[in-house]
């Protein structure tokens, strides 16, 4: 008897591993290949956003004072992007402009015009939370206020036109998430309550001698977070070998996603197949430890 109960404890939570393990981890391998790709659209969309600038054309004839001071003020607004903590303003010479006009039209307007009609000016980046057409209004009237300001110039059709497809992507991709999330963790839920169908009888035998739910619940879940981490970490060596492919045949795609965006996923992985496999196994246990006999057949 005591042999045969020793037996029964050994087996406790004993169940077959390897398509639990596969179903966990073809779940978790669908969000991270999803998470990795939302992350690469918003760090496309930073890029994006990060390419717009702000021209702050200057007053003819300034003299490099005054263009020291119109500096100095710009680089105190709050909106002015940094980088390595410094402001990121270029000045753009009217030469310069022209220069860059020429080479991008092939035509020199100078010699058809007689003489450079374009202006001096500070050409700035912008912080992404200033990203919208009445933030940047503002920041326009703020500093054509400015003395020796001409005019500040930014391209309000695109930066609409930004905001509207990024718009349309948080939506889309927010809808998503949702469905595979709901999808996954039925998916995960349903895999393990399979696999402690098997055990429920084991389950009611320990019951009956006098176990505690606690020791009847414990080899369960410590198998159930096993699985569950070991397929996030499959999940996560195959999204790692696919990602890598990627890498080496999008230099964009290099560009875009950084290697904590991938190694935060991956940890993501790990702790979403431990806690949801603790919660499937915590449930399916303890419905099964409130049943009567006649309802486990």
């Amino acid at each position: 008897m005591a042999k045969n109960y020793s037996q029964r404890k050994k087996n406790v939570g004993n169940y077959p591993n390897t398509n639990v393990i596969f179903s966990i981890a073809t779940a978790l391998f669908m969000i991270g290949l999803f998470s990795i790709f939302a992350i690469a659209a918003k760090r496309l969309t930073y890029k994006l956003r990060n390419d717009i600038q702000v021209k702050v054309f200057l007053l003819n004839n300034l003299s490099q004072e005054l263009k020291d001071g119109i500096y100095q003020v710009l680089s105190e607004q709050s909106y002015v992007d940094l980088e390595d903590g410094k402001p990121r303003i270029t000045y753009l010479s009217k030469d310069q402009a022209a220069t860059q006009m020429i080479d991008a039209t092939g035509e020199d307007f100078i010699k058809f015009l007689g003489e450079n009609p374009l202006r001096d000016a500070y050409v700035i980046n912008i912080t992404e939370n200033y990203y919208s057409d009445e933030k940047m209004s503002e920041m326009k009237a703020q500093l054509e206020k400015v003395d020796g300001v001409f005019e500040v110039y930014y391209p309000k059709e695109q930066v609409e036109e930004i905001n509207l497809n990024i718009q349309r992507i948080a939506i889309v991709i927010g809808a998503f998430v949702l469905i595979l999330m709901i999808t996954v963790v039925i998916l995960i839920n349903n895999s393990i309550k399979l696999a402690l169908f098997s055990q429920r009888f084991l389950i009611r035998s320990m019951q009956l001698v006098g176990a505690t739910p606690f020791f009847i619940k414990k080899p369960f879940l410590l198998r159930a977070i096993f699985q569950g981490v070991f397929s996030g970490f499959l999940a996560s060596l195959v999204l790692s070998g696919l990602l890598f492919l990627l890498v080496q045949q999008s230099i964009e795609f290099r560009l875009i996603l950084r290697v904590s965006d991938a190694l935060f996923v991956f940890l993501g992985l790990l702790l979403i197949g431990g806690i949801i496999g603790w919660l499937s196994a915590y449930s399916s246990v303890s419905r099964y430890l409130k049943m009567k006999l006649d309802e486990l057949y």
